[in-house]
């Protein structure tokens, strides 16, 4: 029986820092960028993972380079790839700007997030159902 399985989505986030937001139409130079792992589901299990749970994610990501690197991420923090779907298309991506006050600007493209349906869990109930939690 697994401890924990998470149903939720994922996100590449690929954030730029920027001295000030440019205004419509403007174009400005932004001093750093970062990539990085993100979505309320991938946050949640990868957490309960580090924290020494066994945890089962469903999920679905893109047949992308973004969608290989999460589920690379997932298996290296030890969360288990068997509830996770990879369809054609993308991956979720977030873009995001953040100022140097810490206001942000989040734009989110849900890509193979939009693939979680009702009916993508119809195929995974055995693992809800040996699941401590969900």
């Amino acid at each position: 029986m697994t401890d924990i399985t998470v149903i939720g989505s994922n996100m590449y986030e690929l954030t730029t820092f920027v001295n000030r937001m440019p205004m419509e139409g403007e174009t400005v130079e932004a001093p750093e960028f970062e990539m990085g792992f993100g979505g309320k589901g991938a946050n949640q299990a990868i957490a309960a993972a580090r924290l020494g749970s066994e945890v089962n994610f469903i999920t679905m990501v893109g047949n992308d380079e973004f969608g290989r690197q999460q589920l690379k991420n997932y298996r290296s923090n030890g969360i288990s790839s068997d509830g996770i779907g990879i369809t054609d298309g993308s991956s979720g991506v977030a873009p995001i700007f953040v100022d140097t006050s810490g206001d942000n600007r989040i734009l989110i493209v849900k890509g193979a997030n939009k693939q979680l349906t009702p009916a993508a869990l119809d195929g995974k109930k055995d693992l809800i159902k040996g699941s401590k939690l969900v």
